[in-house]
């Protein structure tokens, strides 16, 4: 696990993209604050602009980088929650184009995987998280689901847990309104 994680490290340093396994499902991650490699992760997926990606933090603390105000009754839905949660936020910040939507909101998650959360933690900075496939084909729950245009477009693909069988989805997603109320994007 440490070679996987020195070696994505300095993927993500130098502008490159990564083929990793996240506490969901396999995701396609970069530098969330470098605009070239978010730029490539868009070309890998066709993915049309203006449809966001989110980003994952290894702790609560970070997400106050790429946002602008958290109501503090997120930080317990956050910390409490019993599955992935992904949570979308007004007043994205610090974070490349495309990473936020059009109307400056930006999806985040705080990973609850060793793996990810301590890649992330190292890095020091927020990690895009979109799933490995081309835009509108269906998500791979496992590594060999991944195509081979996929992993052949990426900089570097993690080894850990590529032969783990697990039974993993997409996150829940809501999103939260300028009220401090939120609402169920994808339960």
């Amino acid at each position: 696990m440490e070679k996987d994680i020195e070696k994505a490290i300095k993927v993500l340093k130098e502008g490159g993209t990564i083929l990793y396994p996240t506490d969901t499902i396999w995701g396609i991650g970069c530098d969330a604050t470098n605009q070239k490699a978010v730029d490539k992760i868009y070309r890998i997926k066709q993915r049309i602009e203006g449809k966001s990606l989110l980003i994952l933090v290894a702790n609560i603390d970070m997400i106050n980088q790429y946002v602008a105000y958290i109501n503090p009754l997120i930080y317990d839905l956050v910390s409490n929650y019993d599955r992935p949660l992904t949570v979308i936020y007004p007043g994205a910040k610090n974070v490349a184009r495309g990473v936020s939507a059009p109307d400056q909101t930006v999806g985040i998650r705080v990973v609850d995987d060793h793996f990810c959360r301590t890649l992330i933690g190292q890095f020091g900075k927020a990690i895009v998280s979109t799933s490995a496939n081309m835009s509108g084909d269906p998500s791979p729950v496992i590594f060999q689901q991944i195509s081979e245009s996929i992993k052949n477009s990426v900089d570097f693909i993690v080894n850990h847990s590529q032969d783990n069988i697990r039974s993993m989805k997409a996150s829940r997603i809501i999103r939260v309104k300028d009220n401090g109320h939120f609402e169920i994007v994808r339960p």
